[in-house]
């Protein structure tokens, strides 16, 4: 049964509920699967995935889940509990494929599609998968650890189920499409290999769906930025909090048509563009690479009326010359996360489509959000509130005491979001939870502050954090003011080694393009010391072509806070 967990904490957010909503979230006490056995019953020939122009109805979703389920018991042994790999770009097959492991009472292990086979094979060994499901595409990264293929030992994939996202390609008009989505079906070789239109055709059926809201549902790994990748465990209930919270807090309905372009393998586009439209019975339109024109074209042919996007994404969008010829009129609402939104791109949004971008925050381990900005009144570059049933705090890292508002310190959350803990890593689920008076908190690793109305802004990853003689500056801060610079496209600010501060402040710029040739690094430098106090002004500034990107589009900070350390160690110029 659920319950509430109330607080006896102030709690001055909750004068900025959204309107008409409880504090309370009662959850279902079923299986995700048991949403697409509701929806196709509801809704049988409504769209719920339109693939760039082709249609996929609730009521041939669910059957062609129930299939591949049926194949994945019989032809390839998958049983209760085992984890299945899910190696895909966004496409149909990615949530059919997914629905059909949770349909077989099996574990979703969703899989990066830019991780390569030495990646891979940490995903293999530590879920113990022997299935996984994998687009045609990205076979060749997979056969190495496939047994008729050479693999050897215990922690060999035995069977593969292969897709190619053109079988869901019909006619498109005049879309500009990648060329992996439109290649023909390639003929496979080898045991152990199965061609996904094979598997729809046998037609097996599954046994008894006996999964429920305590059952393991999906393990997503977290980024690997301080090691190996560990798969977080959620539950068919963690995953529905998010999936069905989500979609309340923004009073969205089955009549609700959403971009999801963001990956479904990450939490935010898995709660948001895929668990939460399925339980309403509304539409997801699913592109497979994000790209800038092909996403305004289909929002205004299919009549989108909401995007969930990171903020590299809109900053894209916004920088497209030809942006003025798309009608986007029945966009009603923009959200997203993973990085704070600039101020001057929020506000050229707000000017160009009269929206304002609804930050929220959450993890890996949170099964996407624990703070959303109340859409009634969100604040700029802000995480949000503590939505349903959230018990969010400020700590400070050393001593684990609670924090009063104002101050910067870790946030930690007790939800029925969090994951049960990490797979087979007892040591690191118990670093990673403390308790507070008797009741569970997740560290999250994050460090933000609280205001006075109770909103979470972010000051930075603990750890990410420049000491400039004695100055602590927080790059995330510094980079939202330098986003207001005109010339400025994206920008990543890391720490350089400086003999006299210790630490100095630099930073990565990516020019837009009418501005190349125009501007000089020293005039960024100028102009940030003109436009932010001298510690945390960057003192050095350089170019780059692109900013390195993970596959959910966040900036890679890590990557190049290690390059300038490693430059830093060798004296080498950049």
């Amino acid at each position: 049964m659920n319950t509430a967990h109330p607080s006896s904490r102030p709690a001055p957010h909750r004068a900025h509920w959204p309107t008409g909503l409880p504090q309370h979230l009662t959850l279902p006490e079923t299986s995700l699967w048991f949403n697409a056995e509701v929806s196709a019953r509801r809704y049988p020939d409504k769209p719920f995935i339109v693939y760039y122009d082709t249609p996929v109805g609730f009521a041939r979703f669910k059957d062609e889940a129930e299939r591949l389920a049926g194949h994945l018991q019989q032809a390839c042994g998958v049983q209760a509990g085992d984890r299945v790999l899910l190696y895909l770009q966004n496409s149909p097959q990615w949530v059919i494929g997914y629905y059909a492991i949770l349909r077989a009472n099996a574990v979703v292990v969703p899989v990066n599609p830019m991780n390569m086979t030495e990646e891979l094979a940490h995903y293999v060994a530590d879920s113990g998968a022997r299935v996984a499901i994998a687009a045609q595409d990205l076979l060749p990264q997979l056969l190495p650890l496939h047994r008729a293929h050479g693999a050897t030992g215990p922690d060999a994939l035995e069977h593969v189920l292969v897709a190619t996202y053109s079988d869901y390609l019909g006619p498109t008009r005049e879309l500009r499409l990648p060329d992996f989505v439109t290649a023909p079906r390639q003929p496979l070789a080898g045991p152990g290999l199965h061609a996904w239109a094979d598997a729809l055709a046998a037609g097996q059926a599954p046994g008894p769906h006996t999964a429920g809201p305590d059952d393991l549902c999906v393990m997503p790994y977290t980024s690997g930025t301080t090691g190996h990748p560990k798969g977080c465990m959620h539950t068919h209930r963690s995953a529905q909090c998010t999936a069905i919270g989500g979609m309340q807090w923004f009073g969205r309905t089955q009549d609700a048509v959403m971009l999801s372009v963001l990956p479904f393998f990450h939490v935010t586009g898995m709660a948001g563009g895929m668990n939460g439209p399925l339980f309403l019975g509304a539409t997801i339109v699913v592109m497979s690479r994000w790209d800038r024109d092909t996403a305004a074209a289909l929002m205004q042919r299919h009549g989108v009326t909401s995007w969930q996007a990171i903020s590299t994404m809109v900053v894209d969008f916004l920088a497209n010359p030809r942006i003025g010829d798309y009608d986007l009129s029945r966009l009603a609402g923009i959200r997203g996360g993973g990085a704070a939104m600039p101020a001057a791109v929020a506000k050229k949004l707000k000017d160009l489509l009269g929206l304002d971008y609804v930050e929220g925050y959450g993890m890996s381990e949170t099964m996407a959000a624990t703070h959303i900005n109340p859409p009634q009144r969100p604040k700029a570059q802000c995480l949000g509130i503590p939505v349903f049933d959230v018990d969010a705090r400020i700590i400070d890292p050393a001593t684990l005491q609670e924090l009063p508002p104002g101050e910067t310190g870790e946030i930690v959350v007790h939800a029925p979001q969090v994951m049960r803990g990490y797979w087979r890593n007892e040591a690191a689920s118990a670093e990673a939870f403390i308790d507070i008076g008797g009741r569970r908190f997740l560290r999250t690793g994050d460090l933000a502050r609280i205001d006075e109305d109770g909103y979470f802004f972010m000051m930075d990853r603990l750890k990410r954090m420049i000491n400039a003689s004695g100055f602590k500056v927080w790059p995330a801060e510094v980079e939202a003011l330098m986003y207001h610079h005109p010339a400025i496209l994206e920008v990543c600010v890391i720490g350089a080694r400086d003999a006299r501060r210790g630490e100095t402040v630099k930073a990565v710029v990516v020019l837009r393009p009418e501005h190349r040739g125009q501007v000089s690094e020293q005039d960024i430098v100028a102009w940030a010391h003109e436009h932010m106090a001298a510690y945390k002004s960057p003192r050095i500034v350089e170019f780059a072509e692109a900013l390195p990107k993970s596959g959910t589009g966040k900036i890679m900070w890590r990557t190049l806070q290690e390059r300038q350390d490693q430059q830093d160690s060798t004296g080498a110029k950049p």
